[in-house]
């Protein structure tokens, strides 16, 4: 990416990089500011040559493109695009060398900015090279963290030599040292002031504004009619002579007379194609131009696009031509918003509502229109946009519906904005507005509100809120639902609850994981039942991938990490971390978080633990979800650092937080703290509330957890014995390996050496194999002291491999091939084949059939696993 001024040189180092790159296939693109709002126009603009590649592809990433171009008819998977864009630059890469320029990248539409974003930061192996040229200080978010370079002012000795050999001007000194103050090293001033004059007195204008002035003046000596054809060009970017000359001839305009006009100001190229000198000249023949002479210059080019060929453009055109609302105009809009969004283009959904409602001429519909426009926004990634738009909006005319629908919308942009207000609230008063007129969409927006808050981390004290203003305006539900079930939970507890909450889980309308998945996984941790857990986990990573829902995906992948290291399965929840942030990074949004502190949790590595505490610690504040894990996380890491104090602190806030999931899972590790640092009542206060909730659900994992946590409490040796035989057969591994540790630890506190030493090793082998590694410390501890030697670990694949290498090596042992991983984790086959590479030399191996012996595939990474199919 090159970063700099108007003017600094970034266009002449594109021009310089594409003449010097021999026995490369070069393709450029630039970006137009008007035409910003077409979905995929430039992506589309620099894969054009390359269609021929398509049937290289697979199914999908054909159908990705195809959609994303208007070449097909099924809706495209949004985050697939870049992937396939991806994918096809390799293949044609494999024929010849490519190299990609894109101009003015600050103007691409917002659609083909994440796309080449996507590209850009995955060609690693490829025979691919993508250079940007992006203006300052205009830069797009989609391409900021772009490695980059910034392209400075010349200095004094390059900027007079520049200026004395390329002026056909005599200077005398004094104007030449004019000159050069003036243009401050910027090349493009140095080239064209000299043609200004240079006699004007210095400003403080900056490089851009005078070499813009320049420009200026020079369409300003052109006559009528050339600077109509330029204004026409600059409305086209397209620049295919076959719609300039007919909108030009339409206008009556001498057309070769008027060419010759323009090409004599050295500014525009006139042949097959136009082309501005420099992106600054097309700006400045656009925005200098009277506003009736831009509308007249799109007008006759709607005029000239075919409607059936591009519906699209036409109505763009037209729009921009449009100088009152126009209700044809509009509806033209909105349908081409529909064919964005069927084609993925989430931006342009946006821009095209957006002028739609701008153009309608009625009141309501406008609202209609509008609304519209603010959802997409949001779909898009743009809540400060969103929020503009729905601050156009006077809702004192809006009936209680709409004015639902305001607030709904405004609760979403808040959990969407970090620190802006309260989204619960917005959400909240939405559903009470919608009590008296409908019923039943008032308690299913109670719950979004709920849904919407755990889905975004910020569910703190949300449930309270939820049933609070639930039970004060919603009437009930003809059978009873998950809010009737959670507002028992609330009222008389998890033995009067339990019931209620697994008939709202398997729900007569359908599983309630397919309404409110977030909240389903939160339910099924809260009855301390992994076997409903990986259901729900299933189904959501079987319905993300089949329906390529980045959000569901990305939720599976998250929860499915959860579960892997509740379950002691370290590498698996690694390798599910891995495949979202990929995901996370395809499609432009932050990675979760809670997944990764739950998993250093359990790995137990102190410094590494508590950085990513602090850091997310520091973005999350002091209350809400987020901040529960962590003190739950804390509590666990301490425990198994023996570090009783420090736990007791945190697994006391976690408790008092109350999250749903969290604050059950924290009571083991309230319990255990309590009564290693004497606080026997804190512990049997903690063992009740533990009690009443394992045998209301009554799974043997949570019957397991509350009897070891009850032997810590009395001392007595049958609680121990019936945790290890209850948690014999858990999932949960390391609560398993506890049980055993806690008992070995009572009978070698009570003298019995013999008998603690096989739970001891049992314990400490099952941590060490699982790779939890301050458990394993404390077992092997336990050992010594009854003096046995624990056995020293051999160096495991984990210790060895990234994050994503173990993912890469886990996938490859199921015998899936590159191009399936490659569809994975959104990237290519050759970089997949890069990772393998590294994996062999970290490991010493040679061949795919050598790391299945070193790999084990797990559970979930199996092509035929449910929901975890490779794609084809």
């Amino acid at each position: 990416m090159l970063r700099g001024e108007a003017g600094i040189g970034k266009s002449a180092l594109l021009e310089h990089a594409g003449r010097t790159a021999a026995g490369s296939r070069v393709l450029q693109v630039s970006g137009v500011q008007h035409e910003a709002g077409l979905p995929f126009a430039a992506l589309h603009q620099l894969c054009h040559p390359l269609l021929g590649h398509l049937s290289e592809l697979p199914a999908p990433h054909r159908e990705a493109l195809a959609g994303a171009f208007g070449l097909g008819t099924a809706p495209p998977d949004p985050f697939h695009v870049g992937l396939a864009a991806l994918g096809l630059l390799s293949a044609a890469a494999g024929r010849q060398p490519l190299l990609c320029l894109v101009d003015d990248a600050q103007w691409l539409d917002a659609d083909s900015s994440r796309a080449l974003t996507f590209v850009a930061r995955r060609i690693s192996a490829e025979p691919v090279a993508l250079v940007l040229a992006v203006r300052l200080p205009e830069e797009p978010t989609e391409l900021g963290a772009l490695p980059g370079l910034d392209v400075g002012p010349l200095g004094d000795a390059d900027a007079t030599a520049l200026l004395t050999t390329q002026s056909h001007e005599v200077l005398d000194e004094r104007v030449r040292d004019r000159l050069l103050v003036e243009a401050r090293g910027n090349p493009l001033a140095l080239l064209t002031l000299p043609r200004a004059g240079g006699f004007a007195p210095p400003d403080g204008a900056t490089a851009r504004s005078r070499v813009e002035r320049s420009y200026a003046a020079s369409f300003a000596r052109l006559p009528d009619d050339a600077r109509m054809l330029l204004t026409i060009a600059a409305a086209d970017p397209t620049g295919d002579p076959a719609l300039l000359w007919p909108a030009a001839e339409a206008h009556g305009l001498d057309v070769e007379t008027a060419a010759d006009a323009a090409a004599a100001t050295g500014l525009v190229e006139i042949g097959t194609r136009v082309r501005f000198h420099h992106p600054l000249a097309r700006a400045v023949a656009y925005d200098t131009a009277e506003p009736a002479r831009r509308r007249l210059a799109h007008r006759l080019l709607a005029d000239v696009t075919d409607a059936g060929t591009d519906p699209d453009r036409h109505a763009w055109h037209g729009a921009q031509a449009a100088v009152a609302p126009d209700a044809g105009l509009a509806a033209a809009l909105e349908r081409s918003a529909s064919r964005a969004r069927t084609r993925g283009g989430v931006a342009a959904t946006a821009a095209f509502l957006e002028r739609a409602a701008e153009l309608t001429p009625e009141p309501g519909p406008r609202t209609v229109r509008t609304l519209a426009a603010v959802a997409a926004q949001l779909d898009a990634g743009a809540p400060d946009r969103a929020a503009e738009l729905l601050g156009t909006i006077d809702d004192r005319h809006l009936d209680e519906s709409r004015r639902a629908e305001t607030d709904l919308l405004r609760g979403r942009i808040a959990l969407a904005r970090v620190g802006d207000g309260d989204g619960t609230a917005h959400m909240l008063r939405a559903a009470t507005r919608l009590a008296a007129v409908d019923p039943a969409r008032s308690r299913a927006s109670y719950l979004d509100a709920l849904e919407t808050s755990l889905l975004v981390g910020r569910a703190g004290g949300a449930t309270d809120r939820v049933l609070r203003a639930a039970q004060a305006t919603s009437a009930p539900a003809r059978h009873p639902d998950v809010l009737d079930a959670l507002t028992v939970l609330a009222r008389e507890g998890h033995r009067a609850a339990v019931p209620l909450l697994r008939e709202a889980l398997d729900g007569a309308d359908g599983a309630l994981w397919t309404r409110h998945p977030a909240l389903a996984v939160v339910l099924a941790s809260e009855l301390w039942d992994p076997g409903l857990h990986t259901t729900i986990v299933e189904w959501l990573l079987k319905n993300g991938r089949t329906s390529g829902a980045p959000l569901v995906l990305r939720l599976g992948l998250a929860q499915a990490a959860s579960g892997a290291a509740l379950a002691g399965d370290l590498d698996r929840a690694a390798s599910a971390i891995a495949e979202e942030e990929a995901i996370a990074d395809a499609t432009g949004g932050p990675p979760v978080i809670y997944h990764r502190v739950q998993l250093a949790a359990m790995r137990g590595r102190r410094e590494e633990a508590l950085r990513l505490f602090e850091e997310v610690t520091a973005v999350a504040g002091v209350g809400g979800q987020l901040v529960a894990n962590v003190h739950w996380a804390s509590a666990v890491l301490h425990n198994g650092l023996a570090d009783y104090r420090t736990a007791l602190a945190q697994a006391r806030r976690a408790v008092e937080l109350d999250d749903l999931f969290i604050a059950g899972f924290s009571l083991p590790e309230l319990v255990e703290a309590a009564v290693r640092c004497g606080e026997q009542d804190t512990a049997a206060g903690a063992l009740d509330d533990l009690t009443d909730r394992t045998e209301a659900s009554g799974t043997t994992t949570g019957l397991g957890v509350a009897a070891y946590a009850r032997g810590l409490v009395t001392g007595t040796e049958e609680h121990y014995r019936q945790a290890v035989d209850l948690l014999a057969d858990s999932p949960l591994l390391p609560y398993r390996a506890r049980a055993h540790l806690l008992y070995g630890e009572w009978l070698r506190r009570a003298g019995r050496r013999r008998d603690c030493r096989p739970h001891l090793r049992s314990a400490h082998e099952l941590f060490a194999q699982a790779g939890i590694e301050a458990f394993a410390r404390r077992a092997a501890g336990e050992l010594r002291a009854t003096g046995e030697q624990a056995r020293t670990r051999s160096g495991h694949v984990r210790d060895a491999l990234t994050a994503q290498e173990l993912h890469i090596a886990r996938l490859v042992a199921t015998g899936a091939t590159s191009g399936e991983v490659a569809a994975r984790l959104y990237i290519s086959p050759r970089t997949v084949e890069a990772h393998l590479r590294n994996i062999f030399r970290k490991l010493g191996i040679s061949s795919r059939r050598q790391l299945r012996e070193h790999v084990e595939p797990g559970p979930g990474t199996s092509p035929d696993a449910p929901g975890e199919a490779l794609p084809t």
